[in-house]
């Protein structure tokens, strides 16, 4: 049997519209997992946001994988062992961090198990901090407190703004940085060459599981090279336009047990 990889992003594809994961998903999974194929969270979440799940699914017992700020970290949880990161140029936090000012946006980013901020404290930055369980504090001096290794910067606005800003700072620092939506109100900052497809060719390539073998799990726009790279790529029902056209397969909603579909179908 040739060992598969299955690519699990957490909201809108693992857990339904609770935030859950339902007897059905984690029965399947669990499944996935006896029979010696790896299972791996992929998620723009901090690391900390993503242990609930990780507990849940009881993937510290089968060596399972997360990666974490889409990609900009990999931990094995066998071992709780990093086996790959990048991080941000310190240079670039004050020039966004001004851009933010000067465009009334939130810009955060994460030390140990709280997301921080120096700007004001909004409804999406509240939203961050509740999904991923984990503290959110305002400091001063933010861009001369954030002297710690960064593996993204979070930006928050509503809808039409952050799709503006998004464009805006995607074309100032074209070829510098990785930036997208992950959400509407969501501005993911990453190093240069981040996403979960990058990520995925390392872990590919540590595991030595043909790409033939991987089958990716999303809904979001931060799902979307993950969604292209995979030999079997599946949009949820429930997930974006840009996401379901670059499927190869389109899966019930995360409300109905979707992830059991696939695993039905592929596995």
């Amino acid at each position: 049997m040739d060992k598969k990889m299955l690519v699990l992003d957490i909201d809108g594809t693992l857990t339904n519209s609770k935030k859950e994961i339902t007897p059905g998903t984690k029965a399947a999974i669990t499944r996935v997992l006896k029979e010696g194929h790896v299972v791996v969270i992929a998620s723009g979440r901090p690391t900390p946001g993503t242990k609930r799940v990780c507990e849940e699914l009881e993937l510290k017992n089968y060596s399972g994988y997360v990666l974490s700020y889409n990609g900009a970290k990999i931990t094995r949880l066998g071992d709780n062992e990093v086996v790959h990161q990048k991080v941000l140029d310190k240079k670039y936090i004050p020039e966004i961090f001004d851009y933010c000012i000067k465009n009334d946006m939130g810009m955060m980013t994460y030390e140990d198990n709280d997301a921080i901020t120096g700007t004001r404290i909004d409804e999406y930055m509240e939203l961050e901090a509740r999904i991923n369980s984990i503290g959110l504090r305002e400091v001063e001096n933010f861009t001369e407190y954030v002297n710690f290794p960064v593996n993204k910067c979070l930006l928050t606005k509503e809808n039409e703004a952050a799709k503006k800003a998004c464009e805006e700072l995607a074309e100032k620092y074209n070829g510098e940085l990785s930036i997208y939506r992950s959400e509407p109100f969501f501005v993911e900052i990453m190093p240069k060459g981040v996403d979960k497809a990058a990520s995925l060719e390392v872990l590919r390539g540590i595991l030595g599981i043909e790409r033939e073998n991987i089958v990716c799990c999303g809904d979001g726009f931060n799902d979307l090279s993950m969604i292209k790279y995979a030999a079997v790529g599946v949009c949820m029902a429930n997930g974006c336009a840009e996401c379901k056209a670059a499927a190869d397969y389109i899966a019930p909603s995360n409300d109905e047990d979707g992830i059991v579909e696939v695993i039905d179908k592929f596995f």
